[in-house]
């Protein structure tokens, strides 16, 4: 019997993970392709620049691929020389993220030729534009006609960016200053505060830019900066699962104060929760759940998801010397200006409306967008076709405990999966990697026993 193949939509971190754990814990009974159109494997899009200021916004101890070996990255740090280079004494460092890259890509190197490797693992440099269950497994259409034949898929196709045309009033903080045809002196409106933001910050500054910055935000609350930690101890039972969102903040802040009192940082009672997040968001009703998205999440996210210390270095400096203003307050719209330039109308929390010129506007506003917002994006394209839906909330698409696509009529697919930010319907905290490779452990195990042990198909859909 031929061995299985698993089709994995998506070579980021996610992808990456996923399939090391495929290949690595199967005694060479199943195959893996990946479909990503980038350049470089393990980019995705949190990985994919070569800025050497975007650091990780996690640690180095913390981003091993494998939550039985917390220190593998650290091991490897030290084995490529790459921590004595970067002057990283311990792992409470924060290294570039073009580096965690090469990591990702040596994590598969055992197995893709292009590596050196034995070939179980192929590379297809390519988009999906369509997943479907055929009669023995399934079906990945690309965008230059090939279609990929598996018998499970998996969707880790992580963030719904959208990419900004030519004709569009906004760029992206995903490209950089170059990209972006950013000048020196240009004046860029930056829309988010948050560590998109920080990130083109950062590049800006490396790029010797002199101009004008405004960072807009509801809020304008910048993300708070990482500090040694030492995690306080949680058990399930000192957490308040399924109360109102009012409950769970009064308890949180409740508890920091004892903390405090105790000579702890607010950091350790933070990093506590981490273990019990996704629980703790399962337990919510879905109008709990509402409020915390409206009210509640950005003073959530400051604290959870944290900048760097050269980053805040980055950040004090800008705003020290007057390039950079962070305000909050709205954007109202944007129109053609003089001299090139774009007519931003600004409302300013308690003030009136205002008119300001700006070479650039950049969104910057994060990661929670609907993933079937586009309707031309895999995603979209598999709402649009029944064969999966979009959670209430249209945080990500609707998976079960598995993580198994559900489709439009409720049913679970047993072939089709999706790992990572897509998820985030259901895990909420799954966009760093201590969440996501304890996430790519659990899924690779269910899928080898899937495809050891087919289940019965839904009905077929056409390939179309």
């Amino acid at each position: 019997m031929s061995a299985g193949r698993v089709v994995i939509v998506g070579g980021g971190a996610s992808g990456i993970i996923l399939a090391a754990r495929l290949l690595g814990e199967t005694g060479g009974r199943l195959r893996v392709a990946i479909i990503e159109p980038r350049e470089a494997i393990g980019a995705g899009l949190a990985y994919s620049t070569d800025e050497p200021a975007h650091l990780l916004n996690t640690r180095a101890g913390s981003m091993s691929a494998y939550p039985e070996d917390p220190d593998h990255f650290w091991r490897w740090l030290l084995q490529s020389g790459a921590a004595a280079d970067l002057d990283c004494s311990d792992p409470f460092c924060f290294v570039s993220r073009r580096l965690y890259r090469r990591y990702l890509a040596d994590l598969v190197a055992p197995w893709l030729p292009e590596l050196g490797g034995d070939g179980r693992l192929q590379w297809i440099q390519a988009s999906a534009v369509d997943v479907s269950e055929t009669a023995t497994g399934v079906a990945v259409v690309l965008d230059d006609g090939r279609t990929e034949i598996g018998q499970a898929a998996v969707l880790a196709t992580g963030h719904a960016v959208p990419a900004a045309g030519a004709s569009a009033p906004y760029g992206s903080c995903w490209s950089s200053p170059a990209e972006l045809g950013v000048n020196e002196t240009d004046d860029v409106l930056i829309l988010g505060t948050g560590l998109s933001m920080i990130d083109t910050v950062v590049a800006l500054s490396r790029a010797k830019h002199r101009g004008r910055i405004l960072a807009l935000s509801r809020h304008g609350l910048l993300p708070q900066v990482h500090r040694r930690s030492h995690p306080l101890k949680l058990d399930a039972a000192d957490i308040p699962f399924g109360t109102q969102t009012s409950f769970l903040l009064h308890w949180l802040r409740d508890t920091v104060r004892w903390a405090a009192s105790e000579g702890r940082d607010w950091r350790d009672v933070v990093d506590a929760l981490r273990p019990h997040t996704q629980t703790l968001w399962q337990a919510l009703p879905l109008s709990a759940k509402t409020r915390f998205i409206r009210h509640a999440r950005t003073y959530w996210e400051v604290h959870r998801h944290r900048m760097p210390p050269e980053a805040e270095q980055s950040i004090r400096a800008a705003v020290a010397t007057e390039r950079l203003a962070i305000r909050a307050g709205r954007l109202l719209g944007v129109e053609a200006g003089e001299d090139g330039r774009k007519a931003a109308r600004i409302r300013l929390r308690g003030g009136a409306e205002e008119v300001r010129g700006f070479h650039h506007v950049l969104d910057g506003t994060g990661i929670l967008r609907d993933p079937a917002a586009d309707a031309s994006s895999l995603a979209g394209r598999l709402v649009s076709r029944g064969l999966a839906r979009t959670d209430p909330l249209r945080l990500g698409l609707d998976v079960d405990a598995s993580c198994a696509l559900i489709n439009g009529d409720g049913q679970a697919s047993p072939r089709i999966f999706a790992v990572g930010p897509l998820t985030k319907a259901r895990f909420w905290e799954i966009t760093a990697i201590p969440d996501i490779r304890v996430q790519c452990a659990s899924l690779a195990q269910t899928v080898a026993a899937r495809i050891a042990t087919p289940g019965p198909t839904r009905e077929v859909a056409a390939v179309v």
